[in-house]
């Protein structure tokens, strides 16, 4: 397994800012005064492993910066995607039970992360109960997140769930503090039909069709949202015959819109 690197800088992080990352409350961190307890920052690079199926428990770990993928892998060597952490998850949890990690962690981009000795963390939840309620708290709201997406998986089409995707990474970088209308997507399309249960293929040809309806921008892996509402309540694509009558009635529109505006930019001319 690769090992993380370390950057010239800040290298470790308080209770408070711990609890900033992981979006608890500030309560939590104000019963713990004691400024020289820390956690340690391990950084990652793209590619790297944070840790692998079978290898021995001892921490969790909070995405300071950057985004990673957490997979199952069969005898085969077939990866099956399970999460995409980023900035202010919990990943690690699966660990706990066996005392071996469940899953393997591996990094989309250079990577920030916060390690969470499990010792240690138990230590503190053992003096401080509000912090331990708080970090349960955190890992709750990672279960509910994927079964919400074991739920999407098991009633809506192929296109639906591409939609939902879409919709809930505008909403996490919404919650980062980046634009929620114009991101890139750090995973590929093979790992997102993974995550969602399609074949590379019909994810491709889905962004293609959404592209085509005006509902998104596609550039590569740079996905502008255009129609938010019409990703949440969409339940599948229309037909292409339907789809091609859209595409030309909205361009007539744009072409009618251009030639409205050019009396006007004459009249000001």
């Amino acid at each position: 397994m690769e090992t993380g690197w370390q950057r010239q800088g800040k290298l470790w992080s308080n209770v408070k800012e711990l609890c900033e990352v992981l979006r608890m409350s500030p309560a939590s961190a104000s019963l713990i005064a004691d400024e020289e307890l820390l956690f340690q920052h391990v950084q990652f690079k793209t590619g790297q492993r944070i840790h692998t199926i079978g290898q021995p428990f001892d921490a969790l770990y909070i995405v300071h910066s950057g985004f990673l993928k957490t997979v199952l892998i069969d005898e085969f060597g077939n990866e099956q995607v399970l999460s995409f952490p980023m900035k202010g998850d919990l990943f690690g949890v699966d660990g706990i039970h066996s005392r071996r990690y469940a899953s393997e962690a591996v990094a989309l981009s250079n990577c920030d992360l916060i390690l969470l000795p499990f010792k240690k963390l138990s230590a503190l939840g053992r003096i401080h109960i509000d912090f331990e309620h708080a970090i349960y708290s955190v890992m709750s709201r990672e279960l509910v997140r994927e079964q919400s997406m074991i739920s999407m998986l098991g009633a809506l089409s192929a296109e639906a769930r591409v939609a939902r995707f879409l919709v809930s990474l505008s909403d996490r970088y919404a919650e980062m503090g980046y634009s929620s209308k114009l991101f890139n997507l750090r995973m590929t399309r093979h790992e997102i039909g993974s995550y969602l249960g399609l074949t590379l293929e019909t994810v491709s040809r889905t962004l293609s069709a959404f592209n085509e309806i005006g509902l998104i921008t596609v550039d590569q892996r740079s996905i502008g949202i255009k129609d938010p509402e019409a990703l949440k309540t969409l339940r599948r694509l229309p037909p292409s015959s339907a789809r091609a009558k859209q595409v030309a009635s909205r361009k007539a529109k744009q072409s009618n819109d251009v030639r409205a505006d050019e009396p006007m930019a004459a009249s000001l001319a």
